[in-house]
């Protein structure tokens, strides 16, 4: 299902709250492993993008990931996030 709704970020048929929202679940779908691989490095992306556009709790589980993360890690979470922003 998040991938459908990253399709629909992708392809700008969803804004506002919504798309804030469907970025927070691709965060916990990739720090959970919810239907896919535990990812860090991606939940961090997702986490940072959805704090952007306003998520308060995305800001609070990004920080809390940041703990747990390499500085090499981070950067490439932090390199990735920003490349989405620019091309989205």
């Amino acid at each position: 299902m998040a991938r459908f709704d990253l399709q629909n970020i992708d392809a700008g048929h969803v804004g506002g709250a919504a798309e804030t929202d469907i970025l927070f679940e691709m965060g916990i779908m990739y720090a959970t492993g919810r239907d896919c691989a535990v990812d860090h490095v991606a939940a961090h992306k997702w986490f940072n993008i959805a704090a952007i556009k306003g998520s308060d709790r995305a800001a609070e589980l990004r920080a809390e990931l940041t703990k747990s993360m390499s500085k090499s890690d981070l950067a490439t979470a932090l390199r990735e996030a920003r490349e989405w922003m620019t091309s989205h």
